[in-house]
């Protein structure tokens, strides 16, 4: 079975054909074997590597969905203005389809996020506007100023990427199906963290309904976020506290998108950073694999499930982007000093802390 799984996560599309543009080029991205991983838990785990979209992240998925959407409801029309509220990879993926379609792009962005994201948004002629990071209940939070500047102007569209089911859509017809193709259909268990929700529901709701319930989709949560409580115990929702390190994962709310799927979710539990930052730097070191925070959070609940569901399972989850995104901190010994997060690195790999 191994080995057929490893042919079978070989890069999906031939190396002879083409694709038209930017948009084209977005999915079918290979599915990753981790090897040291794998041979540790007795199981065989995969990342579905999704920096290799074009866009560099698995929110081109999400971006090309939305804006296709609502071309297809005849929402914006050429020279329009798409606007976004975004902790940054989705602007990203915006910024690119829109400068491929001819349409404006506006970016609303929490000023907490980093300084490569808001350069690369820069760079790919986006207006970006960073404000001041509060909750969603407040009036004033990204979201809802990107909503309220889209609708005063003409022939605009705010994408709603946290409840805009388009979004989840995006991920049930190309994600899930790619998965289950590379694993031909023996899969036991995939997990991944959510922001917007899109990624976990789409997949999931793919997964599950191929698989006939058997595959487990299980969520995986950052410090800070309310969810994992939220399935643990039944839906009750608390008051959200504390923060991490990843960007653009956890929630203090259910979104549509996660609605559509919440009640299908086998299970849930919590990544302490120290954790995602030990695997990002073990995962650069075993496996040459340059990932940012999410996706090495991912990567530590793939393991911890795969213990879960015992030798021999085979667990995919996302590999959401690099780490050249974040670069300037995670791999500084300064802001790992300020998070606490020095210690957390083995010794041995601490050598890849370079930045001062």
């Amino acid at each position: 079975m191994l080995s057929a799984l490893r042919q079978a996560s070989r890069r999906g599309f031939a190396t002879n054909a083409s694709v038209q543009g930017f948009n084209g080029a977005v999915g079918n991205t290979p599915l990753i074997y981790l090897k040291g991983l794998s041979e540790k838990t007795g199981s065989h785990i995969y990342g579905k590597a999704e920096f290799q979209n074009p866009g560099g992240s698995v929110k081109d998925r999400a971006a090309l969905g939305l804006v296709r959407d609502a071309e297809e409801q005849g929402l914006i029309k050429p020279g329009g203005t798409v606007v976004e509220g975004t902790a940054g990879n989705t602007g990203i993926g915006l910024a690119h389809v829109c400068r491929a379609k001819g349409y404006k792009c506006v970016i609303y962005m929490p000023d907490t996020q980093s300084q490569e994201k808001i350069d690369l948004l820069r760079m790919l002629g986006a207006d970006v506007r960073p404000v001041p990071a509060v909750a969603f209940e407040n009036p004033k939070n990204y979201n809802h100023q990107a909503k309220e500047y889209a609708e005063g102007l003409e022939n605009a569209i705010w994408t709603n990427q946290f409840d805009n089911t388009a979004n989840a859509n995006a991920h049930y017809v190309t994600t899930g199906p790619e998965i289950w193709e590379q694993t031909q259909g023996r899969l036991d268990g995939f997990i991944c963290a959510t922001g917007t929700g899109g990624t976990l529901a789409g997949v999931g709701k793919y997964l599950k309904e191929k698989s006939g319930g058997k595959t487990q989709i299980w969520l995986a949560d950052p410090p800070g976020s309310v969810l994992t409580s939220y399935v643990s115990s039944g839906g009750k929702l608390v008051e959200r506290s504390g923060s991490s390190i990843t960007e653009g994962i956890g929630q203090g709310r259910i979104t549509d998108n996660l609605a559509t799927f919440i009640n299908d979710i086998s299970g849930a539990f919590t990544v302490p950073d120290t954790k995602s930052i030990a695997m990002l730097y073990d995962l650069l070191d075993t496996e040459g694999i340059y990932l940012g925070a999410s996706s090495a959070l991912n990567v530590v609940a793939a393991v911890e499930l795969a213990q879960i569901l015992g030798k021999g399972s085979t667990v995919v989850t996302i590999l959401c982007d690099g780490a050249y995104r974040y670069q300037s901190r995670l791999f500084s010994k300064k802001w790992l000093q300020s998070k606490n997060l020095e210690e957390a690195i083995p010794p041995h790999l601490k050598k890849y802390a370079t930045l001062d």
